[in-house]
């Protein structure tokens, strides 16, 4: 007998809480905790569907695209509650985000929970206790045509990975994958770094003097001007030359002078001896500043990297968080208008703390530039008809929440305050100099700027930050003296200074979201996980607050150029969000769009039809980057090496020059590999194996060498010595602290004879011995082993020491030991950050959760916000996944759970979209499904015989 009780699901248990205590007794409210199912893994199909349409992307592009969803492991056990709550309730209230992905949740729920009471949807932008009273008297049915955008993603998304990963894992290297927007995404990287390698940086030099007004002048305070005219030509800056290093043909045009070292130096001493200047004119312009438009999922991403040094994954994090718990409007949306009680709240805070003069006339009204933006959301904002003041909040957020709350409430008021205004004023000088190779004096124009704000308005409550910039010499803001026309004043210090042109900077997380945004790639909740994934892929690291691609994403960019270019061109790729924008509002057909998107049209051949007549991919061209004529980069197995050409290699016996590889330092960007760089490099490695001299022992010549795996020393047989099958000579690696040019005998001995006995333990008589492993230094005896503190211990430490260390618990020691660096609380879980040690190498932990440090960071280099980044990384990714033991097939096999979604018209009913249900009987061959269930019975009788005869007393 059903309950009274309605059933609220929403997706997160913090969502969960906060509602309930709004909803009231009537009401039970559970969280899904996300996606309930999706589609399965191919290898996860069961056996009769392996080799059917399913089997390669568990979804069958021969039948509309049908998915095949299961319910996610780690979610069965929240299905049943789910289902055990629902037979106790007379309704049923689906209340997750409103976007595709909380319609797609919503959707999936139903088609799992087959509920068979009334359904209603609930929507809300904001969890406050008006807004969640307002959704339920305004509940709706389910938007298929949503969940249509999101399954259609989904599906998209698997096609592009499953078929293009393989050719990425044949071509490039295992374990690469690729991803339709992650790959526009980090072909904009890599982009980047090639302007980057083909910049050529120009020098070019400007003169700064101080110019002081006479002793009895109105105003005698001095100031600093720029040199900008030189008789009438304007003097180049830093944005006009090119990337070649020459001026620009525009700046060419217009008659830009480039000054050099030679002149700028002798005009400076020309002005320093008794040079005076003139006034020759002093304006004035207004100056008005407009306030920034409220936070858009983007620009909230952009500021908070500005400001905050928060990642992307970092904010959402935070502004996930900060909406669960009722304090900000939904964090996800590209839209920055405001709701009027928005607006009045904003305005009224702001009379309120800064002055009713404060306030325009009227309110502001924003609208969105970003490329395909829906304005379906308002903007993120505090919650609520009256914003809470950060003060009021402090101690009850955690201090990441606590500062991006206070970014946000300081940019949504600040949004509907009045201008900033003030004056600009700009002198112009002129001095005259005779410079002997020129028969008439020279006529040199200053310039100097300064901004007075006389009303600050908005600035009173926040100021936008700003991205770097290219090519300018930085804003020339200089407190200016009262100054008339003719005024005569006199010039102080004249210097030249050099300045060389700057490369394109390099993306920031927050330059690439905005970029991102300007292209149409992407949508407000993707723009973190992009950024994320091509992270956590390793095509993209982080160097301070910049994003360097790695040598690997080069190759799979080149290879995705060369033979996918339409998947990575930026204009296809916006143009799907667009489509995808369509299938959302119920314009576009999803089937026909996957269809033509997977099997072509007229003017595009498909993705079936790329993959199917790629024709041969010469790996090696794909994974060769030149450098100059001799010197090439190489990715390999073992990661990026150089290939060099020179006096120095080998020739093969048919006379072939054979290449020599050289390894580059960890963590050297692409650009630092210029061709200088490379030769240096080159130069620096040891062309032939240096012999260190003959082992005591042995009589046999050790040799140090580089080999892929650096450095290490090697015992050579002895000239015509044939050595037993299976047998190598003796290798052993060097330490990080020993150099191949420079290591002794001794030392390559002791690393040769390793592993070092120890000494023999007196209580178990068993040897102890000190060795190099795969994960380090350790001790072994016995089965038993302890890790070392660095590679030296192990020729340094004695039988008392390795006892102390074998005494303790096998991990006790790192456990005990201080770490390596501490750091405040983790926003996330409130407890304190450290980096440790650990067996694997060094991590970072909050006592909860432990992320390991990547490669390409350097402990000492680690930050509280990266810490704290690579512990939210650890999180999203969840527990690793536990292989499950392989079981034997049950006698008889009833009809599997799952099923793949039946073919359905487009945007026809929420009726027809659960008939694509999966919890029914998949659709399988009735000849192989009659031969499966014979099968199943010849074994269950064979069973049943071996247990009847095991079950016979022995004769």
């Amino acid at each position: 007998m059903k309950g009274t009780k309605k059933l609220v699901i929403v997706e997160s248990p913090t969502k969960a809480k906060t509602i309930g205590g709004y909803l009231g007794a009537d009401y039970e409210v559970i969280a899904s905790v996300g996606h309930v199912r999706d589609l399965a893994e191919p290898s996860e199909l069961p056996a009769e569907l392996k080799k059917g349409p399913f089997g390669k992307f568990a979804v069958d592009v021969d039948n509309d695209f049908a998915p095949y969803y299961v319910v996610n492991d780690n979610k069965k056990k929240t299905v049943s509650e789910l289902k055990r709550a629902l037979k106790e309730a007379d309704e049923l209230w689906l209340a997750t985000d409103e976007d595709r992905e909380g319609e797609a949740i919503a959707w999936h729920l139903l088609e799992v929970l087959k509920p068979k009471v009334p359904v209603r949807r609930m929507v809300f932008h904001e969890i406050t206790k008006e807004a969640i009273e307002q959704a339920k008297q305004n509940t709706r049915d389910l938007d298929i045509a949503l969940v249509d955008a999101q399954e259609t993603r989904r599906i998209l998304d698997r096609l592009y990975g499953y078929d293009i990963s393989p050719v990425l894992w044949r071509k490039v290297a295992p374990k690469l994958s690729a991803g339709r927007v992650q790959s526009a995404a980090t072909r904009l990287v890599v982009d980047r770094e090639r302007e980057r390698q083909a910049f050529t940086p120009a020098e070019y030099w400007d003169l700064v003097a101080t110019f002081v007004p006479a002793p009895d002048a109105p105003d005698a305070t001095a100031f600093a001007a720029k040199l900008v005219r030189l008789d009438e030509q304007r003097i180049a800056t830093g944005g006009d030359f090119g990337d070649d290093g020459a001026l620009t043909p525009r700046a060419a045009k217009a008659g830009v002078i480039g000054l050099g070292r030679e002149r700028a130096e002798r005009l400076a001493a020309l002005l320093a001896d008794g040079a005076g200047a003139e006034v020759v004119s002093v304006e004035t312009k207004p100056h008005t500043r407009r306030p920034a438009a409220p936070f858009t999922t983007s620009t909230l991403q952009q500021e908070a990297s500005r400001k905050l040094r928060y990642s992307s994954r970092q904010t959402m994090s935070f502004a996930q968080s900060l909406y669960e718990n009722g304090y900000i409007t939904y964090m996800r949306t590209d839209s920055p208008t405001l709701s009027r009680q928005a607006v009045q709240a904003a305005r009224s805070q702001a009379a309120e703390l800064y002055g009713a003069q404060t306030l325009p006339d009227k309110p502001r009204v924003y609208t969105g530039k970003a490329k395909g933006a829906q304005e379906a959301h308002e903007a993120i904002r505090p919650a609520g008809d009256t914003f809470q003041r950060p003060s009021a909040l402090r101690g009850k957020l955690s201090q990441g929440e606590f500062a991006l709350y206070e970014l946000i409430w300081k940019r949504t008021v600040a949004s509907q305050m009045a201008d900033a205004k003030g004056s600009t004023d700009t002198v112009t000088l002129a001095a005259r100099v005779s410079e002997a190779d020129r028969a008439a004096p020279t006529a040199a124009e200053f310039t100097a700027s300064g901004t007075v704000i006389t009303f600050p308005g908005f600035l009173l409550a926040y100021e936008e930050g700003k991205d770097e910039k290219r090519g300018g010499d930085g804003d020339q803001n200089v407190s200016l003296p009262q100054l008339g026309s003719g005024q005569r004043l006199g010039i102080d210090g004249p210097e030249a200074k050099g300045h060389e042109t700057s490369p394109p900077p390099r993306y920031t997380e927050a330059s690439l979201t905005k970029r991102l945004e300007e292209l149409g790639i992407g949508r407000p909740s993707t723009y973190a996980a992009i950024i994320s994934t091509i992270m956590d892929r390793g095509y993209v690291a982080k160097k301070g607050q910049a994003l360097v691609p790695s040598w690997i994403a080069f190759s799979v960019v080149r290879l995705l150029e060369e033979h996918f270019s339409a998947l990575v061109d930026y204009d296809f790729t916006a143009e799907m969000e667009n489509d995808l924008d369509r299938i959302a509002a119920g314009d576009a057909e999803r089937g026909k769009w996957l269809g033509e998107f997977y099997f072509g049209t007229d003017a595009h051949p498909g993705l079936r039809g790329v993959v199917d007549n790629l024709g041969e991919i010469d790996a090696r061209a794909i994974n060769t980057i030149r450098i100059d004529d001799s010197i090439s980069l190489r990715n390999g197995k073992y990661g990026p090496y150089l290939e060099v050409y020179d006096e120095k290699s080998e020739v093969d016996e048919d006379g072939t020059l054979k290449p020599r590889s050289v390894n580059i330092p960890d963590g050297m960007a692409p650009d630092e590999l210029t061709p200088a760089r490379a030769h240096e490099l080159a130069d620096a490695e040891p062309a032939e194996d240096r012999v260190v001299g003959l082992h005591p022992g042995t009589g046999k010549r050790i040799v140090a060498k580089n080999g892929r795996f650096g450095p290490y020393v090697t015992e050579l047989p002895d000239e015509g010595e044939e050595l037993p099958k299976g047998q190598k000579p003796r290798t052993a690696s060097l330490f990080k602290s020993m150099d191949p040019a420079t290591i002794e005998l001794d030392q390559a001995v002791a690393l040769l004879d390793l592993p070092r006995v120890v000494g023999v333990d007196p209580e178990a008589n068993v040897e102890i011995t000190a060795q190099n492993g795969r994960y380090g230094p350790y001790l072994k005896k016995g089965a038993e082993t302890r890790s070392l503190p660095g590679e030296d211990a192990i020729f340094s430490i004695d039988l008392a020491g390795a006892q102390e260390l074998f005494a303790q618990p096998k991990y006790g020691a790192r456990k005990a030991a201080s770490a390596l660096k501490e750091f405040d609380t983790d926003p996330v879980s409130g407890k304190p950050v450290r980096v440790r040690d650990g067996r694997f190498g060094p991590y970072v932990t909050d006592g909860e959760t432990n992320a390991t440090i990547p490669r390409g960071d350097d402990v000492e280099g680690i930050t509280f916000e990266r810490a704290v980044e690579l512990l939210a990384i650890k999180r999203a990714k969840g527990p690793a996944k536990k292989k499950a033991p392989a079981r034997k097939a049950p006698a008889k096999k009833s009809a599997a759970k799952q099923t793949p979604a039946k073919k359905s018209s487009a945007k026809s009913s929420a009726a027809k979209r659960s008939s694509a249900a999966a919890g029914g009987k998949p659709a399988v061959d009735p000849a192989r499904s009659a031969a499966a269930k014979k099968a199943a019975a010849t074994r269950a009788a064979n069973a049943a015989a071996k247990r009847a005869a095991e079950a016979q007393p022995p004769a």
